[in-house]
């Protein structure tokens, strides 16, 4: 992990937990690592482990809000023009929109827990306008285990906490399966559903 990420991580997290909250939400370094190094200061005993989850849980919903804002104000036209500057490729979002426009706001959830898509579809369902209470569950019920795992995780490693990435997969693949899995059969769910309605 590169002396930059490091110096970041330990100024944010020098705020406690609304560091953690802070630079979860504008995510300048991908959340995983953020979560894993609040787990490594529950390991040291510096912060609280229920706290770092309910405060990376807040900052990981957080930044969902404000990718669904960038959505819903500023629309394809500020994506387009300032997405890179945020790290959102545009290809990516352009693959959450058709997702979105065809399978409608379960997509929100599931989406969640696919690497790539995870956080770029807030932004069609700002665009949508999508009910914000629906918006709000969907993502809070993905960020606490989200949050969770991470956190724990980097408890777990203590020191070893930069190696997240190689110790986080045997956890993160189940979970990707499962949201896969979630997925094709909501898209089932949404075929059969609109077939029912031709028929009918």
């Amino acid at each position: 992990m590169g002396d930059i990420i490091q110096r970041i991580l330990e100024f944010i997290t020098g705020m406690g937990y609304w560091g953690i909250l802070l630079g979860l939400a504008l995510e300048v370094i991908p959340s995983e690592i953020v979560l894993a190094y609040a787990g490594y200061l529950v390991y040291q005993g510096q912060i609280n482990l229920i706290e770092a989850v309910i405060f990376g849980t807040i900052g990981c919903l957080l930044q969902q809000v404000i990718l669904y804002a960038i959505g819903l104000y500023g629309g394809r036209a500020f994506v387009d023009k300032y997405g890179k500057y945020l790290h959102i490729k545009t290809k990516h979002v352009d693959l959450t929109e058709r997702w979105f426009q065809k399978y409608g706001v379960g997509v929100v959830f599931t989406s969640r827990f696919i690497p790539v898509v995870r956080q770029a579809i807030s932004i069609p369902a700002g665009i949508a306008k999508m009910n914000m209470v629906k918006f709000l569950v969907f993502s809070g019920l993905a960020s606490v285990p989200w949050a969770i795992l991470f956190v724990s995780l980097g408890k777990t490693l203590g020191e070893n906490w930069k190696n997240i990435n190689e110790n986080a997969a045997p956890y993160t693949r189940p979970i990707l399966w499962g949201a896969i899995g979630l997925m094709l059969i909501y898209v089932l769910y949404k075929a059969l559903t609109r077939k029912k309605k031709t028929l009918g």
